[in-house]
């Protein structure tokens, strides 16, 4: 049950509060509703729109659950839900529970925070074998998201093959390379950590097309692998230019790849699981019978910056492939899209259409850190105040409540989520902050 929408301030003879709608609870989402909070103050009623019943979204299920630290930002998403005119509207689905064009005709305006929930297909022979995901499914497999909990991961091969050179492919290399203790007091969905006990992956490849020196991972991510219990990281020498060049790379980027060097001088050691840098390698194709078994690579030689085959192929043993490539902004009816961008095209200001905007990954793709969504929100509203984004007198929250009553859409809020995230706590392994809720269904029973 929603909470009862508050008296709006009168302007003159009519009753007038400007009402925002913001779809998608993530970080883009919640960092507008705060822009949005600064520039009205209590002049504006603000719906958080989302498909769960959980907000947060990549806080939630993108974030490795042994960063918990970086977690901690859900607090201020709180602080910012539970300010006056604001509400979480769970439960509820653009396109099959409302259309944009009717947020349009109940919003002054309205902002698409949806995030790139979906993966960038690899695009070479092999790529639909069983085996080979996206690193948004995999990552929501082991965080528990709902849309990801029943995937299937086959963890029977000795060796898996990661593909990208970001943070994500290092993350995905790490949940594979620790134990089971060191994942057991993080909130690692219960099935993934079961899966990853019975796990006979030995060998973690992460590939990329180019060298340590254009690699992405930040000095943090990088310098966490020299320090699992179980795994070892490699590096060929080879693959680094003369280190006298690094001197030309910024201060984060010199850290990282000090980093890589001092792996590619450690010696061996006995522990069972290597983590293997595959820099200047390229996938061409997935083999094997029925599922994947091998991933082909084409090394690779800079030119102008530009990765460049040269014809020499290798044959990477592995069970499972995970692309860490890239992500795209689902389509929505009645919004231009872009497939060449993967999102919804937008002026630098995030303008759509007339009262429609996008923030977050929705506007700029899926690049830069939780903290960049920040100044997209603000950048948004301050587009909204150059447009003369105010009060119409249209419906707003009530109108949104009406229409979900008439379809029987029950939608959920914050109070229903602080039910949901008291049950986690009590569900919670040893040590553990939280189990999550999987199921919808489940949610919902504890929500409403």
């Amino acid at each position: 049950m929603l909470p009862a929408i508050a008296e709006p301030h009168r302007f003159g003879r009519r009753d007038l509060t400007l009402s925002i709608a913001i779809v998608g609870a993530g970080p883009a989402g919640y960092y507008t509703a705060e822009a949005t909070q600064k520039q009205w103050g209590n002049d504006v009623r603000i719906d958080i729109i989302d498909r769960l019943p959980t907000p947060y979204g990549l806080i939630r299920a993108g974030v490795a659950p042994d960063h918990q630290s970086i977690k901690a930002v859900t607090k201020r998403y709180e602080g910012t839900n539970l300010a006056p005119g604001t509400r979480l509207v769970g439960n509820v689905m653009l396109g099959r529970d409302v259309s944009v064009e009717e947020l349009l005709g109940l919003y002054d305006a309205v902002v698409l925070s949806v995030g790139a929930p979906h993966d960038k297909p690899i695009g070479i022979p092999g790529d639909d074998l069983p085996g080979v995901i996206g690193s948004a499914a995999f990552v929501g497999w082991y965080n528990g998201h709902p849309d990801h909990a029943g995937l299937n991961v086959d963890l029977s091969h000795h060796g898996a093959a990661i593909i990208g050179n970001g943070n994500v492919a290092i993350d995905c290399a790490r949940v594979l390379a620790k134990t089971v203790d060191e994942l057991s007091t993080t909130d690692i969905a219960d099935h993934a950590l079961k899966t990853l006990a019975e796990s006979s992956v030995r060998d973690v490849h992460i590939i990329g097309r180019r060298g340590p020196h254009q690699a992405s991972f930040t000095t943090k991510e990088a310098g966490e692998l020299g320090h699992l219990v179980r795994a070892h990281p490699v590096v060929r020498p080879s693959d680094f230019p003369p280190e006298a060049e690094d001197a030309a790379l910024d201060p984060g980027q010199r850290k990282m790849v000090t980093h890589l060097r001092g792996f590619a001088g450690l010696p061996r050691g006995d522990k069972p699981v290597t983590i293997n840098f595959e820099f200047f390698r390229r996938p061409v194709a997935v083999e094997g019978h029925g599922k994947a078994e091998r991933l082909i690579v084409e090394t690779t030689r800079l030119e102008n910056g530009q990765a460049v085959g040269t014809g020499e192929l290798h044959a990477i043993p592995c069970g499972l492939v995970i692309a860490c490539i890239g992500y795209r902004t689902a389509e929505i009816p009645g919004v231009n899209w872009s497939d060449k961008l993967g999102r919804f095209p937008t002026d630098d200001a995030g303008r759509i259409a007339p009262a429609l905007y996008a923030s977050g990954w929705a506007r700029r793709g899926p690049s830069g850190t939780i903290g960049t969504n920040r100044p997209d929100g603000f950048s948004v509203v301050a587009a909204m105040v150059e447009d003369g984004i105010a009060a119409s007198g249209k419906a707003g929250p009530a109108g949104l409540d009406a229409l979900l009553a008439t379809r029987g859409v029950k939608a959920s809020d914050f109070a229903g989520w602080q039910k949901i995230e008291a049950a986690e706590v009590a569900a919670a392994r040893a040590g553990a902050p939280r189990e999550k809720l999987v199921d919808v269904t489940k949610m919902l029973q504890i929500a409403l």
